[in-house]
């Protein structure tokens, strides 16, 4: 069994207003790639190799010019059109035929995880198909975000939507985990009252079964939802100091593949000559000069 993975890329991004007037928020850069490379890089760590981007009618062409089909990363990739932001759990309806009854990732495309060597952790966790797991982290204002509440011993106890009186500091983070199930479950729920299919409320049923896991970040792990200017600023300036100190690019598709196996040295050369003066293409070059250099 193998565990497939949707981006939701949708949305208007009015909070990114006058940015995203003629431009996808997610195409946005986050130092120098796309923001979408970043939630595609985090699917990749984790193992998934077959991934569903949803996103508006206007931006989904740009995403297929920019993505491809994924092959150059040794990934599928496929696409689909969300008409109207009807809330995150809609796309487990929308994009049911691609899950196909298969445990299910969801990462939201703006939602960017920063870890130094986080595959394994991920890994891990992917490989568990069992119910439903949720990813949070402490933050000063909970009342953003979905609040999950825990015991002692980590155990979820509630999960609310933005609560006016949250009951712990834990956000539920943009990454979810879901089993085969999912989008039943989902065709199950009802609008709220902002006319939207709610996570937590998809969040909920898995909890009313027992089966609903939290998962808290690692300490060097490091979530951002960059859907506000001074967000963006924020993580790019983050990645461009981590990058710096750790000597290899956070959120590189081509980098991840390559050490994964799922493309080999040729291919990964390929990919470096695309546009083969830029800074990135350097480093991919560099790649490939460290393992020989290694190798000797």
């Amino acid at each position: 069994m193998k565990r497939k993975g949707i981006i939701l890329a949708g949305g208007h991004g009015t909070r990114l207003y006058p940015a995203t007037r003629a431009v996808s928020k997610h195409l946005l850069h986050i130092l120098d790639k796309p923001m979408i490379y970043y939630p595609l890089s985090t699917l990749m760590l984790a193992g998934i190799r077959e991934i569903l981007i949803i996103s508006t009618p206007e931006d989904t062409p740009i995403y297929k010019r920019l993505l491809g089909n994924g092959a150059d990363w040794g990934i599928h990739l496929e696409y689909l059109v969300q008409d109207a932001p009807d809330g995150i759990a809609q796309a487990f309806i929308l994009g049911e035929s691609f899950i196909n009854h298969q445990p299910c990732a969801l990462i939201l495309g703006d939602n960017i995880f920063v870890a130094p060597g986080p595959d394994g952790f991920l890994k891990n966790i992917a490989g568990n198909f069992y119910g439903a797991t949720v990813f949070t982290c402490k933050v000063d204002d909970p009342q953003r975000f979905g609040v999950i509440e825990l015991d002692y011993s980590s155990n979820v106890l509630s999960i609310q939507e933005k609560p006016s009186k949250p009951k712990s500091n834990y956000a539920v983070t943009g990454l979810y985990f879901y089993d085969q199930n999912v989008a039943t479950y989902a065709k199950s729920l009802r609008p709220s009252a902002r006319g939207e299919l709610e996570i937590t409320d998809l969040n909920n049923i898995y909890l009313s079964l027992g089966a609903l896991r939290a998962q808290i970040m690692p300490e060097n792990c490091i979530w951002h939802d960059a859907g506000t200017h001074e967000s963006m600023l924020e993580i790019t300036n983050l990645i461009a100091k981590l990058e710096l100190e750790l000597g290899f690019k956070i959120g590189c598709p081509e980098e991840i593949a390559w050490e994964n196996d799922w493309i080999d040295d040729s291919a990964l050369e390929r990919l470096s000559e695309v546009q083969p003066n830029s800074d990135y293409s350097m480093y991919l070059r560099s790649l490939l000069k460290m393992q020989r250099k290694n190798a000797i």
